[in-house]
């Protein structure tokens, strides 16, 4: 059984003030340090359990990548424990590991007994690392010449070779192309379904979403929030707004059962929203391709400039499907004062297949809520969609088609 058990990890590095100062410490008889520790780290505690998928997210500089190399052992923590059972395949960085001077093929058979592969496992593997990579007959040049994409695809086809019970992967799927990327995660997915482990870094909400049980974020090297991916995201995306704005403030709250992310500085609040069927009832339950109404309630707090709101749909797993805001459509609104209510109307077909929806709202200036934030508000509402009388179909968007077939 393969698992992952961090106990109160944290992680510090010797700064010295001067070249000299780490060379007067060594033969200093007298116990006097001559440096500072920087806590790159600090009581990191989680568990990720066997089959089990958890998503790292952070800003740059928050500590991800180290702690996965903590967790693979390439680097020792100052406090706490780790222990990782299982057969661990890691993809920490591009190509490394990898030599610029040896071939593909060459790199193929030092990076595979690396991971534990004798020679034998390896040739016979060969034929589907080559045809996994797709690097034609690059596989006999040296690295040296390859793109960084042509080096993902062959660091991930030898990682992924034979299905390791823990798979550890930062960054490195970011940077190939959009078909090696669907093609890297539905190997992922397969793997999860086999009962791999996965622990993955990824600034794709995607691929954190679609893959992961859970997740957890890293602020400054703490875990600021652990929990459904969805809701991490949601809590990261609003600090990042937030980070614009000093005043600005995130919250959590309980919504049905259901965690909801509320930031902004609360200049302009949301004071109620609803959705209202094709009689015009408030409902929770629509048909598909039902027209519906979003209303959206405002109350102006503090007098503003510019005003633009913004509404996303999203799936069951937290997914966009679909997004848009008054800007796109020249409904910014100027000059308001403080008490002014304003209630937004959207009319549209619900388009969309059977199952759960969320929509999130955004209250800000410009086109986007990164400038001015006054309220971005996850989980603002949620509904179902049902399939009452169309034709049965499978997805999330209803997209009836004309049928004809002729004879040719």
């Amino acid at each position: 059984m393969s698992s992952i058990i961090v106990q109160g990890v944290s992680k510090a590095y010797k700064v010295y003030k001067t070249r000299f100062s780490r060379l007067l410490e060594w033969v200093s008889p007298l116990p006097d340090p001559k440096h500072v520790k920087k806590w790159v780290l600090q009581d990191i505690n989680f568990n990720v359990q066997p089959g089990e998928a958890l998503g790292i997210i952070g800003i740059n500089g928050a500590g991800k990548s180290t702690l996965l190399k903590l967790i693979t052992g390439t680097v020792r923590p100052t406090t706490g424990n780790i222990i990782v059972t299982g057969k661990v395949a890691a993809l920490l960085e591009l190509g490394m590991g990898f030599h610029p001077d040896f071939t593909g093929r060459q790199n193929v058979y030092m990076s595979g007994q690396l991971l534990g592969l004798s020679n034998d496992d390896i040739e016979r593997l060969m034929p589907e690392i080559e045809s996994f990579a797709e690097i034609g007959d690059y596989i006999d040049q040296p690295v040296r010449v390859y793109s960084s994409g042509m080096q993902m695809r062959l660091a991930f086809s030898v990682a992924t070779a034979v299905r390791p019970d823990v798979l550890i992967i930062d960054e490195a799927l970011s940077v190939g192309d959009s078909y090696f990327q669907h093609k890297s995660f539905d190997r992922i997915r397969q793997f999860r379904k086999a009962g791999t482990t996965l622990l993955i870094v990824s600034h794709d909400k995607m691929a954190i979403q679609s893959i992961c049980d859970k997740a957890i974020l890293i602020n400054a090297g703490k875990i600021a929030i652990e929990g459904n991916p969805e809701a991490v995201m949601d809590y990261y995306n609003a600090m990042l707004s937030s980070k614009e704005t000093v005043n600005k403030t995130i919250k959590q709250e309980i919504v049905k059962g259901t965690t909801t992310t509320t930031s902004g500085t609360g200049e302009v609040r949301v004071e109620s929203i609803e959705l209202l069927n094709s009689k015009n009832a408030i409902s929770e339950i629509v048909n598909v391709g039902e027209n519906v109404t979003l209303n959206v309630l405002v109350n102006v707090k503090k007098d503003v400039n510019e005003l633009v709101l913004g509404y996303m749909i999203k799936d069951r797993l937290g997914q966009p499907v679909y997004g848009t805001n008054t800007h796109h459509y020249n409904y910014n609104l100027y000059n308001l004062k403080s008490g002014q209510k304003l209630c937004y109307s959207f009319k549209f077909p619900l388009n969309l297949g059977e199952g759960s929806y969320s929509i999130a709202v955004a209250l800000h200036d410009r086109d986007t809520h990164i400038g001015n934030n006054y309220e971005w508000k996850d989980f603002a509402l949620v509904f179902n969609v049902i399939n009452a009388d169309k034709k049965q179909f499978v997805g999330v968007a209803w997209l009836p088609p004309e049928v004809s077939i002729n004879e040719r």
